[in-house]
Protein backbone atom coordinates (compact mmCIF):
# COMPACT_ATOMS: atom_id res chain seq x y z
CA UNK A 1 0.00 0.00 0.00
CA UNK A 2 2.93 2.37 0.66
CA UNK A 3 3.92 2.24 -3.01
CA UNK A 4 0.35 2.67 -4.30
CA UNK A 5 -0.19 5.58 -1.88
CA UNK A 6 2.95 7.25 -3.19
CA UNK A 7 1.61 7.04 -6.77
CA UNK A 8 -1.91 8.35 -6.06
CA UNK A 9 -1.01 12.09 -6.22
CA UNK A 10 0.13 11.63 -9.83
CA UNK A 11 -3.25 10.13 -10.79
CA UNK A 12 -5.24 13.00 -9.24
CA UNK A 13 -5.13 15.31 -12.34
CA UNK A 14 -6.78 12.51 -14.35
CA UNK A 15 -9.43 11.51 -11.83
CA UNK A 16 -12.32 12.37 -14.19
CA UNK A 17 -10.79 10.28 -16.96
CA UNK A 18 -10.34 7.44 -14.48
CA UNK A 19 -13.96 7.78 -13.35
CA UNK A 20 -15.14 7.74 -16.99
CA UNK A 21 -13.04 4.63 -17.65
CA UNK A 22 -14.54 3.05 -14.51
CA UNK A 23 -18.06 3.82 -15.76
CA UNK A 24 -17.22 2.14 -19.08
CA UNK A 25 -15.87 -0.86 -17.16
CA UNK A 26 -19.11 -1.18 -15.21
CA UNK A 27 -21.06 -1.03 -18.49
CA UNK A 28 -18.92 -3.82 -19.93
CA UNK A 29 -19.51 -5.89 -16.80
CA UNK A 30 -23.27 -5.25 -16.90
CA UNK A 31 -23.47 -6.36 -20.53
CA UNK A 32 -21.48 -9.50 -19.73
CA UNK A 33 -23.99 -10.31 -17.00
CA UNK A 34 -27.00 -9.57 -19.24
CA UNK A 35 -25.95 -12.00 -22.00
CA UNK A 36 -26.47 -15.29 -20.10
CA UNK A 37 -29.78 -13.99 -18.70
CA UNK A 38 -31.04 -13.43 -22.26
CA UNK A 39 -30.08 -17.01 -23.15
CA UNK A 40 -31.87 -18.23 -19.99
CA UNK A 41 -34.98 -16.34 -21.13
CA UNK A 42 -34.74 -17.96 -24.58
CA UNK A 43 -34.55 -21.46 -23.07
CA UNK A 44 -37.48 -20.64 -20.77
CA UNK A 45 -39.52 -19.52 -23.80
CA UNK A 46 -38.80 -22.78 -25.60
CA UNK A 47 -39.34 -25.08 -22.60
CA UNK A 48 -42.55 -23.31 -21.60
CA UNK A 49 -43.85 -23.96 -25.13
CA UNK A 50 -44.77 -20.39 -26.10
CA UNK A 51 -46.16 -20.84 -29.60
CA UNK A 52 -47.31 -18.81 -32.59
CA UNK A 53 -46.73 -15.13 -33.09
CA UNK A 54 -46.08 -14.47 -29.40
CA UNK A 55 -43.20 -16.94 -29.36
CA UNK A 56 -41.67 -15.47 -32.56
CA UNK A 57 -41.97 -11.92 -31.18
CA UNK A 58 -40.31 -12.94 -27.92
CA UNK A 59 -37.43 -14.66 -29.75
CA UNK A 60 -37.03 -11.64 -32.05
CA UNK A 61 -36.99 -9.31 -29.05
CA UNK A 62 -34.33 -11.44 -27.35
CA UNK A 63 -32.20 -11.44 -30.54
CA UNK A 64 -32.41 -7.64 -30.81
CA UNK A 65 -31.69 -7.33 -27.11
CA UNK A 66 -28.53 -9.44 -27.47
CA UNK A 67 -27.41 -7.31 -30.47
CA UNK A 68 -27.88 -4.20 -28.31
CA UNK A 69 -25.93 -5.83 -25.49
CA UNK A 70 -23.02 -6.65 -27.83
CA UNK A 71 -22.98 -3.12 -29.34
CA UNK A 72 -22.96 -1.42 -25.92
CA UNK A 73 -20.29 -3.85 -24.71
CA UNK A 74 -18.06 -3.16 -27.74
CA UNK A 75 -18.33 0.63 -27.37
CA UNK A 76 -17.80 0.43 -23.61
CA UNK A 77 -14.79 -1.86 -24.02
CA UNK A 78 -13.20 0.65 -26.41
CA UNK A 79 -13.86 3.39 -23.83
CA UNK A 80 -12.37 1.26 -21.09
CA UNK A 81 -9.21 0.40 -23.03
CA UNK A 82 -8.48 3.81 -24.57
CA UNK A 83 -9.45 6.04 -21.65
CA UNK A 84 -7.57 3.95 -19.09
CA UNK A 85 -4.48 3.98 -21.32
CA UNK A 86 -4.86 7.72 -21.89
CA UNK A 87 -4.91 8.34 -18.13
CA UNK A 88 -2.10 5.84 -17.52
CA UNK A 89 0.35 7.28 -20.05
CA UNK A 90 -0.31 10.85 -18.99
CA UNK A 91 0.18 9.86 -15.36
CA UNK A 92 3.38 8.12 -16.41
CA UNK A 93 4.58 11.34 -18.04
CA UNK A 94 3.92 13.22 -14.79
CA UNK A 95 5.77 10.64 -12.70
CA UNK A 96 8.77 10.60 -15.02
CA UNK A 97 8.91 14.38 -15.10
CA UNK A 98 8.70 14.64 -11.31
CA UNK A 99 11.21 11.80 -10.83
CA UNK A 100 13.69 13.48 -13.15
CA UNK A 101 13.17 16.80 -11.39
CA UNK A 102 13.71 15.12 -8.02
CA UNK A 103 16.91 13.45 -9.25
CA UNK A 104 18.08 16.80 -10.56
CA UNK A 105 17.56 18.36 -7.13
CA UNK A 106 19.61 15.71 -5.35
CA UNK A 107 23.13 16.68 -4.35
CA UNK A 108 26.28 15.56 -6.14
CA UNK A 109 27.15 13.24 -3.26
CA UNK A 110 24.11 11.10 -4.21
CA UNK A 111 25.61 10.54 -7.69
CA UNK A 112 29.06 9.62 -6.45
CA UNK A 113 28.22 5.89 -6.23
CA UNK A 114 25.38 5.72 -8.79
CA UNK A 115 25.61 4.56 -12.40
CA UNK A 116 23.92 6.66 -15.05
CA UNK A 117 22.34 3.66 -16.77
CA UNK A 118 20.89 2.38 -13.50
CA UNK A 119 19.24 5.75 -12.79
CA UNK A 120 17.93 5.83 -16.37
CA UNK A 121 16.40 2.40 -15.77
CA UNK A 122 14.49 3.75 -12.78
CA UNK A 123 13.15 6.70 -14.76
CA UNK A 124 12.20 4.70 -17.88
CA UNK A 125 11.89 0.95 -17.20
CA UNK A 126 10.59 0.98 -13.64
CA UNK A 127 8.02 3.70 -14.29
CA UNK A 128 6.92 1.86 -17.46
CA UNK A 129 5.46 -0.83 -15.24
CA UNK A 130 3.14 1.72 -13.61
CA UNK A 131 1.17 1.76 -16.87
CA UNK A 132 0.31 -1.88 -16.17
CA UNK A 133 -0.94 -0.82 -12.76
CA UNK A 134 -3.27 1.93 -13.95
CA UNK A 135 -4.30 0.74 -17.42
CA UNK A 136 -4.56 -2.98 -16.69
CA UNK A 137 -4.43 -3.94 -13.01
CA UNK A 138 -6.86 -1.35 -11.65
CA UNK A 139 -9.44 -1.80 -14.47
CA UNK A 140 -9.21 -5.56 -14.00
CA UNK A 141 -9.80 -5.24 -10.26
CA UNK A 142 -12.80 -2.90 -10.80
CA UNK A 143 -14.41 -4.93 -13.60
CA UNK A 144 -13.94 -8.27 -11.94
CA UNK A 145 -14.92 -7.01 -8.51
CA UNK A 146 -18.23 -5.72 -9.87
CA UNK A 147 -18.65 -8.91 -11.91
CA UNK A 148 -18.04 -11.14 -8.89
CA UNK A 149 -20.66 -9.29 -6.82
CA UNK A 150 -23.16 -9.25 -9.71
CA UNK A 151 -22.81 -12.95 -10.53
CA UNK A 152 -23.03 -13.89 -6.84
CA UNK A 153 -26.35 -12.05 -6.52
CA UNK A 154 -27.72 -13.71 -9.68
CA UNK A 155 -26.61 -17.21 -8.59
CA UNK A 156 -28.17 -16.83 -5.14
CA UNK A 157 -31.33 -15.44 -6.76
CA UNK A 158 -31.65 -18.57 -8.96
CA UNK A 159 -30.80 -21.20 -6.33
CA UNK A 160 -29.34 -20.60 -2.89
CA UNK A 161 -28.25 -24.23 -2.29
CA UNK A 162 -26.36 -24.52 -5.57
CA UNK A 163 -24.84 -21.07 -5.12
CA UNK A 164 -23.43 -22.09 -1.73
CA UNK A 165 -21.76 -25.13 -3.32
CA UNK A 166 -20.01 -22.83 -5.84
CA UNK A 167 -18.31 -20.98 -2.96
CA UNK A 168 -16.30 -24.04 -1.88
CA UNK A 169 -13.21 -23.31 -4.07
CA UNK A 170 -13.12 -19.57 -3.19
CA UNK A 171 -10.94 -19.83 -0.01
CA UNK A 172 -8.38 -21.96 -1.90
CA UNK A 173 -8.28 -19.43 -4.79
CA UNK A 174 -7.83 -16.53 -2.37
CA UNK A 175 -5.02 -18.38 -0.58
CA UNK A 176 -3.23 -19.01 -3.92
CA UNK A 177 -3.44 -15.33 -4.92
CA UNK A 178 -2.11 -14.10 -1.55
CA UNK A 179 0.68 -16.68 -1.52
CA UNK A 180 1.75 -15.74 -5.03
CA UNK A 181 1.75 -12.03 -4.17
CA UNK A 182 3.99 -12.60 -1.17
CA UNK A 183 6.69 -14.64 -2.86
CA UNK A 184 6.63 -13.15 -6.38
CA UNK A 185 7.27 -9.46 -5.72
CA UNK A 186 10.88 -9.89 -4.46
CA UNK A 187 11.63 -11.93 -7.60
CA UNK A 188 10.22 -9.27 -9.92
CA UNK A 189 12.10 -6.58 -8.00
CA UNK A 190 15.31 -8.57 -8.47
CA UNK A 191 14.57 -8.76 -12.21
CA UNK A 192 14.13 -4.96 -12.32
CA UNK A 193 17.45 -4.51 -10.51
CA UNK A 194 19.11 -6.77 -13.06
CA UNK A 195 17.72 -4.80 -16.02
CA UNK A 196 19.04 -1.67 -14.28
CA UNK A 197 22.49 -3.29 -14.20
CA UNK A 198 22.19 -4.13 -17.91
CA UNK A 199 21.33 -0.50 -18.72
CA UNK A 200 24.21 0.77 -16.59
CA UNK A 201 26.69 -1.57 -18.27
CA UNK A 202 25.52 -0.72 -21.78
CA UNK A 203 25.69 2.99 -21.02
CA UNK A 204 29.28 2.59 -19.78
CA UNK A 205 30.25 0.49 -22.79
CA UNK A 206 28.79 2.88 -25.36
CA UNK A 207 30.35 5.90 -23.61
CA UNK A 208 33.73 4.14 -23.52
CA UNK A 209 33.63 2.56 -26.98
CA UNK A 210 36.82 4.41 -28.02
CA UNK A 211 38.74 2.95 -25.08
CA UNK A 212 37.29 -0.51 -25.69
CA UNK A 213 38.58 -0.43 -29.26
CA UNK A 214 41.91 1.21 -28.35
CA UNK A 215 42.71 -1.52 -25.81
CA UNK A 216 41.21 -4.30 -27.99
CA UNK A 217 38.82 -5.28 -25.19
CA UNK A 218 35.89 -6.10 -27.47
CA UNK A 219 35.92 -9.81 -26.61
CA UNK A 220 36.25 -9.44 -22.83
CA UNK A 221 33.66 -6.63 -22.70
CA UNK A 222 31.32 -8.74 -24.82
CA UNK A 223 31.72 -11.63 -22.36
CA UNK A 224 31.02 -9.43 -19.33
CA UNK A 225 27.96 -8.00 -21.11
CA UNK A 226 26.76 -11.51 -21.91
CA UNK A 227 27.20 -12.45 -18.25
CA UNK A 228 25.11 -9.47 -17.08
CA UNK A 229 22.43 -10.22 -19.68
CA UNK A 230 22.42 -13.81 -18.47
CA UNK A 231 21.85 -12.72 -14.87
CA UNK A 232 18.84 -10.69 -15.98
CA UNK A 233 17.46 -13.59 -18.03
CA UNK A 234 17.77 -15.96 -15.09
CA UNK A 235 16.15 -13.44 -12.73
CA UNK A 236 13.13 -12.85 -14.97
CA UNK A 237 12.77 -16.58 -15.71
CA UNK A 238 12.84 -17.29 -11.98
CA UNK A 239 9.92 -14.88 -11.53
CA UNK A 240 8.07 -16.21 -14.59
CA UNK A 241 8.52 -19.84 -13.52
CA UNK A 242 6.57 -19.08 -10.37
CA UNK A 243 4.01 -17.15 -12.37
CA UNK A 244 3.57 -19.90 -14.94
CA UNK A 245 2.99 -22.45 -12.17
CA UNK A 246 0.48 -20.14 -10.52
CA UNK A 247 -1.87 -19.67 -13.49
CA UNK A 248 -2.57 -23.40 -14.07
CA UNK A 249 -3.13 -23.75 -10.34
CA UNK A 250 -5.79 -21.03 -10.44
CA UNK A 251 -7.48 -22.64 -13.45
CA UNK A 252 -7.45 -26.09 -11.82
CA UNK A 253 -9.04 -24.88 -8.57
CA UNK A 254 -11.62 -22.91 -10.59
CA UNK A 255 -12.52 -26.01 -12.58
CA UNK A 256 -13.34 -27.81 -9.32
CA UNK A 257 -16.33 -25.48 -9.04
CA UNK A 258 -17.64 -26.69 -12.40
CA UNK A 259 -17.33 -30.30 -11.22
CA UNK A 260 -19.28 -29.43 -8.04
CA UNK A 261 -22.14 -27.85 -10.04
CA UNK A 262 -22.25 -30.81 -12.43
CA UNK A 263 -22.47 -33.23 -9.51
CA UNK A 264 -24.95 -31.36 -7.30
CA UNK A 265 -26.76 -29.37 -9.99
CA UNK A 266 -27.36 -32.47 -12.11
CA UNK A 267 -28.94 -34.25 -9.14
CA UNK A 268 -31.16 -31.27 -8.31
CA UNK A 269 -32.28 -31.02 -11.96
CA UNK A 270 -33.11 -34.74 -12.11
CA UNK A 271 -35.17 -34.32 -8.95
CA UNK A 272 -37.01 -31.40 -10.55
CA UNK A 273 -35.74 -28.90 -7.97
CA UNK A 274 -33.85 -26.81 -10.57
CA UNK A 275 -35.45 -25.88 -13.95
CA UNK A 276 -33.40 -26.64 -17.09
CA UNK A 277 -33.04 -22.96 -18.01
CA UNK A 278 -31.66 -22.21 -14.53
CA UNK A 279 -29.15 -25.06 -14.77
CA UNK A 280 -27.91 -23.84 -18.19
CA UNK A 281 -27.75 -20.25 -16.93
CA UNK A 282 -25.93 -21.48 -13.82
CA UNK A 283 -23.19 -23.04 -15.97
CA UNK A 284 -22.92 -19.86 -18.07
CA UNK A 285 -22.68 -17.66 -14.98
CA UNK A 286 -20.34 -20.09 -13.28
CA UNK A 287 -17.75 -19.46 -15.96
CA UNK A 288 -18.08 -15.74 -15.21
CA UNK A 289 -18.15 -16.36 -11.44
CA UNK A 290 -14.62 -17.81 -11.25
CA UNK A 291 -13.32 -15.52 -13.99
CA UNK A 292 -12.67 -12.55 -11.64
CA UNK A 293 -10.35 -14.55 -9.39
CA UNK A 294 -8.62 -16.16 -12.38
CA UNK A 295 -8.26 -12.71 -13.98
CA UNK A 296 -6.84 -11.29 -10.75
CA UNK A 297 -4.38 -14.15 -10.75
CA UNK A 298 -3.32 -13.33 -14.31
CA UNK A 299 -2.97 -9.61 -13.65
CA UNK A 300 -1.16 -10.29 -10.39
CA UNK A 301 2.04 -10.97 -12.29
CA UNK A 302 1.97 -7.50 -13.82
CA UNK A 303 0.81 -6.03 -10.53
CA UNK A 304 3.69 -7.54 -8.57
CA UNK A 305 6.12 -6.42 -11.26
CA UNK A 306 4.68 -2.89 -11.07
CA UNK A 307 4.86 -2.87 -7.26
CA UNK A 308 8.43 -4.18 -7.37
CA UNK A 309 9.29 -1.28 -9.70
CA UNK A 310 7.37 1.14 -7.48
CA UNK A 311 9.57 0.14 -4.53
CA UNK A 312 12.65 1.15 -6.54
CA UNK A 313 11.11 4.46 -7.63
CA UNK A 314 9.84 5.31 -4.13
CA UNK A 315 13.34 4.52 -2.87
CA UNK A 316 14.66 7.37 -5.04
CA UNK A 317 11.78 9.70 -4.20
CA UNK A 318 12.47 9.31 -0.48
CA UNK A 319 16.07 10.48 -0.98
CA UNK A 320 16.44 13.98 0.42
CA UNK A 321 18.65 16.61 -1.24
CA UNK A 322 21.69 17.24 0.93
CA UNK A 323 22.07 20.80 -0.38
CA UNK A 324 18.91 22.93 -0.27
CA UNK A 325 17.84 26.51 0.29
CA UNK A 326 17.87 27.15 4.01
CA UNK A 327 14.83 28.88 5.63
CA UNK A 328 14.97 32.61 4.99
CA UNK A 329 17.57 32.29 2.20
CA UNK A 330 18.05 35.57 0.31
CA UNK A 331 18.75 36.35 -3.33
CA UNK A 332 22.31 37.25 -4.29
CA UNK A 333 22.57 40.01 -6.89
CA UNK A 334 24.91 42.77 -8.07
CA UNK A 335 27.87 41.47 -6.08
CA UNK A 336 31.45 42.72 -6.12
CA UNK A 337 32.78 39.15 -6.05
CA UNK A 338 34.98 38.67 -3.00
CA UNK A 339 35.32 35.02 -1.97
CA UNK A 340 36.46 34.04 1.52
CA UNK A 341 37.07 30.67 3.21
CA UNK A 342 37.13 30.71 7.02
CA UNK A 343 38.53 27.62 8.72
CA UNK A 344 36.91 25.27 6.22
CA UNK A 345 37.23 21.50 6.66
CA UNK A 346 35.62 18.87 4.45
CA UNK A 347 35.52 15.12 3.89
CA UNK A 348 33.70 13.00 1.31
CA UNK A 349 34.01 9.87 3.44
CA UNK A 350 33.96 9.80 7.22
CA UNK A 351 37.39 9.99 8.87
CA UNK A 352 39.16 10.70 5.56
CA UNK A 353 39.66 14.50 5.56
CA UNK A 354 40.15 16.22 2.19
CA UNK A 355 40.44 19.82 3.42
CA UNK A 356 41.74 20.83 6.86
CA UNK A 357 41.11 24.27 8.31
CA UNK A 358 41.43 26.18 5.01
CA UNK A 359 41.33 30.00 5.17
CA UNK A 360 41.93 32.53 2.38
CA UNK A 361 40.31 35.52 0.72
CA UNK A 362 40.11 36.41 -2.96
CA UNK A 363 39.47 40.11 -3.47
CA UNK A 364 37.01 41.34 -6.14
CA UNK A 365 38.58 41.40 -9.59
CA UNK A 366 41.68 39.47 -8.49
CA UNK A 367 42.99 36.08 -9.59
CA UNK A 368 43.68 33.48 -6.91
CA UNK A 369 45.46 30.29 -7.97
CA UNK A 370 45.30 26.93 -6.21
CA UNK A 371 48.29 24.68 -6.85
CA UNK A 372 49.57 21.41 -5.50
CA UNK A 373 49.90 17.74 -6.34
CA UNK A 374 46.95 15.70 -7.58
CA UNK A 375 44.44 14.84 -4.85
CA UNK A 376 45.29 17.62 -2.39
CA UNK A 377 41.78 19.16 -2.54
CA UNK A 378 42.04 21.86 -5.23
CA UNK A 379 38.88 20.79 -7.10
CA UNK A 380 37.08 20.29 -3.79
CA UNK A 381 37.70 23.96 -2.95
CA UNK A 382 36.17 24.89 -6.31
CA UNK A 383 33.16 22.61 -5.71
CA UNK A 384 32.40 24.19 -2.34
CA UNK A 385 32.00 27.73 -3.72
CA UNK A 386 28.76 27.05 -5.70
CA UNK A 387 27.60 24.70 -2.89
CA UNK A 388 27.87 21.45 -4.80
CA UNK A 389 28.83 20.27 -1.30
CA UNK A 390 28.70 21.92 2.12
CA UNK A 391 31.79 22.08 4.37
CA UNK A 392 31.78 20.00 7.52
CA UNK A 393 33.27 22.92 9.45
CA UNK A 394 33.85 26.60 8.80
CA UNK A 395 32.22 29.18 6.56
CA UNK A 396 32.42 30.29 2.94
CA UNK A 397 31.47 33.89 2.27
CA UNK A 398 30.76 35.93 -0.85
CA UNK A 399 30.88 39.68 -0.28
CA UNK A 400 30.82 38.87 3.43
CA UNK A 401 27.61 36.78 3.22
CA UNK A 402 27.59 33.12 4.26
CA UNK A 403 26.66 31.19 1.11
CA UNK A 404 24.38 28.91 3.19
CA UNK A 405 22.12 31.93 3.70
CA UNK A 406 21.77 32.49 -0.05
CA UNK A 407 19.40 30.79 -2.49
CA UNK A 408 21.14 28.14 -4.57
CA UNK A 409 19.84 29.56 -7.85
CA UNK A 410 21.09 33.08 -7.18
CA UNK A 411 24.44 31.81 -5.80
CA UNK A 412 25.17 29.60 -8.79
CA UNK A 413 24.00 32.37 -11.10
CA UNK A 414 26.99 34.42 -9.87
CA UNK A 415 29.53 31.68 -10.58
CA UNK A 416 30.89 30.44 -13.92
CA UNK A 417 32.81 27.18 -14.12
CA UNK A 418 35.22 26.10 -16.85
CA UNK A 419 36.69 22.69 -16.13
CA UNK A 420 39.19 20.33 -17.68
CA UNK A 421 36.47 17.74 -18.29
CA UNK A 422 34.21 19.77 -20.59
CA UNK A 423 30.66 18.50 -21.00
CA UNK A 424 28.83 19.49 -24.17
CA UNK A 425 25.28 18.44 -24.95
CA UNK A 426 24.23 16.48 -28.03
CA UNK A 427 22.98 19.52 -29.93
CA UNK A 428 24.35 22.32 -32.08
CA UNK A 429 27.33 24.56 -31.33
CA UNK A 430 24.86 27.43 -31.05
CA UNK A 431 22.73 25.63 -28.44
CA UNK A 432 25.78 24.74 -26.35
CA UNK A 433 27.07 28.32 -26.22
CA UNK A 434 23.56 29.65 -25.58
CA UNK A 435 23.44 27.39 -22.49
CA UNK A 436 25.35 30.16 -20.70
CA UNK A 437 22.49 32.60 -21.23
CA UNK A 438 19.36 31.35 -23.04
CA UNK A 439 18.11 34.94 -23.49
CA UNK A 440 21.24 36.16 -25.28
CA UNK A 441 20.97 37.73 -28.74
CA UNK A 442 22.69 36.38 -31.85
CA UNK A 443 25.36 39.06 -31.85
CA UNK A 444 26.15 38.30 -28.17
CA UNK A 445 26.70 34.60 -28.94
CA UNK A 446 29.03 35.41 -31.84
CA UNK A 447 30.88 38.00 -29.73
CA UNK A 448 31.38 35.40 -26.97
CA UNK A 449 32.70 32.91 -29.54
CA UNK A 450 35.15 35.52 -30.90
CA UNK A 451 36.40 36.35 -27.40
CA UNK A 452 36.89 32.62 -26.78
CA UNK A 453 38.92 32.26 -30.00
CA UNK A 454 36.24 29.85 -31.23
CA UNK A 455 34.51 31.80 -34.03
CA UNK A 456 36.98 30.89 -36.78
CA UNK A 457 36.92 27.13 -36.21
CA UNK A 458 33.13 27.20 -35.73
CA UNK A 459 32.68 28.89 -39.13
CA UNK A 460 34.87 26.19 -40.71
CA UNK A 461 32.50 23.44 -39.50
CA UNK A 462 30.07 21.90 -42.00
CA UNK A 463 27.07 23.91 -40.82
CA UNK A 464 28.83 26.57 -38.78
CA UNK A 465 27.03 27.38 -35.55
CA UNK A 466 24.23 24.95 -36.50
CA UNK A 467 26.61 21.97 -36.66
CA UNK A 468 25.52 19.00 -34.52
CA UNK A 469 28.48 18.12 -32.32
CA UNK A 470 27.38 14.63 -31.16
CA UNK A 471 27.16 13.19 -27.66
CA UNK A 472 29.60 14.96 -25.30
CA UNK A 473 30.93 16.91 -28.32
CA UNK A 474 32.52 13.80 -29.82
CA UNK A 475 32.92 15.49 -33.24
CA UNK A 476 35.18 18.21 -31.80
CA UNK A 477 38.75 18.17 -30.56
CA UNK A 478 39.58 18.76 -26.91
CA UNK A 479 40.72 22.33 -27.58
CA UNK A 480 37.58 23.12 -29.60
CA UNK A 481 35.34 21.80 -26.84
CA UNK A 482 37.26 23.86 -24.29
CA UNK A 483 36.83 27.07 -26.29
CA UNK A 484 33.08 26.48 -26.65
CA UNK A 485 32.98 26.00 -22.89
CA UNK A 486 34.79 29.33 -22.44
CA UNK A 487 32.36 31.03 -24.85
CA UNK A 488 29.53 29.65 -22.74
CA UNK A 489 31.12 31.14 -19.60
CA UNK A 490 31.70 34.49 -21.33
CA UNK A 491 28.03 34.60 -22.29
CA UNK A 492 27.01 33.88 -18.69
CA UNK A 493 29.21 36.78 -17.57
CA UNK A 494 29.19 35.83 -13.87
CA UNK A 495 31.35 37.93 -11.50
CA UNK A 496 33.03 34.85 -9.97
CA UNK A 497 34.94 32.55 -12.31
CA UNK A 498 36.32 29.09 -11.49
CA UNK A 499 38.89 27.64 -13.90
CA UNK A 500 39.60 24.01 -13.06
CA UNK A 501 42.77 23.02 -14.98
CA UNK A 502 41.19 24.39 -18.16
CA UNK A 503 44.36 24.05 -20.27
CA UNK A 504 45.90 20.85 -18.91
CA UNK A 505 44.99 18.45 -21.74
CA UNK A 506 45.71 20.40 -24.94
CA UNK A 507 48.73 21.05 -27.12
CA UNK A 508 50.91 24.16 -26.79
CA UNK A 509 49.37 26.04 -29.73
CA UNK A 510 45.81 25.37 -28.55
CA UNK A 511 46.84 26.22 -24.99
CA UNK A 512 47.93 29.68 -26.20
CA UNK A 513 44.54 30.23 -27.84
CA UNK A 514 42.71 29.02 -24.74
CA UNK A 515 44.92 31.03 -22.37
CA UNK A 516 44.35 34.15 -24.44
CA UNK A 517 40.57 33.52 -24.25
CA UNK A 518 40.78 32.89 -20.50
CA UNK A 519 42.65 36.15 -19.95
CA UNK A 520 39.77 37.98 -21.67
CA UNK A 521 37.26 36.00 -19.63
CA UNK A 522 39.00 36.86 -16.32
CA UNK A 523 38.85 40.61 -16.91
CA UNK A 524 37.06 42.37 -14.02
CA UNK A 525 36.16 39.04 -12.45
CA UNK A 526 37.20 37.25 -9.29
CA UNK A 527 38.97 34.20 -10.72
CA UNK A 528 39.74 31.03 -8.78
CA UNK A 529 42.24 29.15 -10.94
CA UNK A 530 43.19 25.52 -10.35
CA UNK A 531 46.51 25.13 -12.10
CA UNK A 532 48.26 22.09 -13.43
CA UNK A 533 50.78 24.02 -15.51
CA UNK A 534 52.24 26.53 -13.10
CA UNK A 535 53.39 28.78 -15.94
CA UNK A 536 49.72 29.75 -16.39
CA UNK A 537 49.44 31.30 -12.90
CA UNK A 538 52.64 33.33 -12.69
CA UNK A 539 50.62 36.55 -12.93
CA UNK A 540 48.06 35.55 -10.27
CA UNK A 541 47.47 38.10 -7.51
CA UNK A 542 47.68 35.32 -4.92
CA UNK A 543 48.88 31.72 -5.14
CA UNK A 544 47.84 29.18 -2.52
CA UNK A 545 49.82 25.96 -2.26
CA UNK A 546 48.00 22.92 -0.88
CA UNK A 547 49.52 19.78 0.54
CA UNK A 548 47.49 16.94 2.07
CA UNK A 549 44.44 19.19 2.34
CA UNK A 550 46.23 22.05 4.13
CA UNK A 551 47.58 25.40 3.02
CA UNK A 552 51.37 25.27 3.29
CA UNK A 553 52.27 28.45 1.35
CA UNK A 554 50.64 31.71 0.23
CA UNK A 555 51.97 34.56 -1.87
CA UNK A 556 52.77 35.78 -5.37
CA UNK A 557 54.88 33.87 -7.86
CA UNK A 558 58.21 35.64 -7.18
CA UNK A 559 57.70 35.57 -3.40
CA UNK A 560 57.09 31.84 -3.39
CA UNK A 561 60.10 31.17 -5.60
CA UNK A 562 62.31 33.10 -3.19
CA UNK A 563 60.88 31.12 -0.25
CA UNK A 564 62.26 27.94 -1.93
CA UNK A 565 59.44 25.83 -0.53
CA UNK A 566 57.01 23.38 -2.14
CA UNK A 567 55.94 25.83 -4.88
CA UNK A 568 59.53 26.41 -5.93
CA UNK A 569 60.11 22.65 -6.09
CA UNK A 570 56.99 22.15 -8.22
CA UNK A 571 58.13 24.90 -10.60
CA UNK A 572 61.61 23.38 -10.82
CA UNK A 573 60.15 19.96 -11.71
CA UNK A 574 57.99 21.46 -14.48
CA UNK A 575 60.44 24.01 -15.92
CA UNK A 576 63.95 24.51 -14.52
CA UNK A 577 64.56 27.40 -16.94
CA UNK A 578 61.43 29.22 -15.80
CA UNK A 579 62.52 28.88 -12.18
CA UNK A 580 65.97 30.27 -12.90
CA UNK A 581 64.63 33.32 -14.73
CA UNK A 582 61.85 33.82 -12.19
Amino acid sequence: MREIKALLPYAKPFKWWILLATFCMILVTSMNLAGPWAIRSLIATVTEGVEGQAGIEQVTFLALLVIGIYVIRAVSRFGTEYISHYAAWNMLENIRHYLYGHLQRLSLRFYSDKQTGELMSRVINDTRNFEVLLAHAIPTVVVNGVMFIGVSLILFYMNVTLALYTLIPIPFLAWLVLKFSKISRPRFRKAQERIGEVNALLQDNFSGIREIKAFTKEESVSKSTAKTLGLYTRAILDALRLSNAFHPGIEFVSSIGTVIVIFFGGRLALQGEVPLEDLVAFFLYLNIFYQPIAALGRINEGLQQALGSAERVVEVLTEKPEITDNPGAVELDNIKGSVEFRNVSFQYVNDIPVLKNISFKAQPGQTLALVGATGVGKTTVASLIPRFYDPDEGEILIDGMDIKKLTLKSLRGQVSLVSQDVFLFNGTVWENILYGNPRAKKEDVIKAARLANAHIFICSLENGYETKIGERGVKLSGGQKQRISIARAILKDAPILILDEATSSVDTETEKLIQDALNRLKRNKTAIVIAHRLSTVEDADQIIVLQEGEIVEKGRHRELLKAKGLYARLCRVQSPTSTMTG
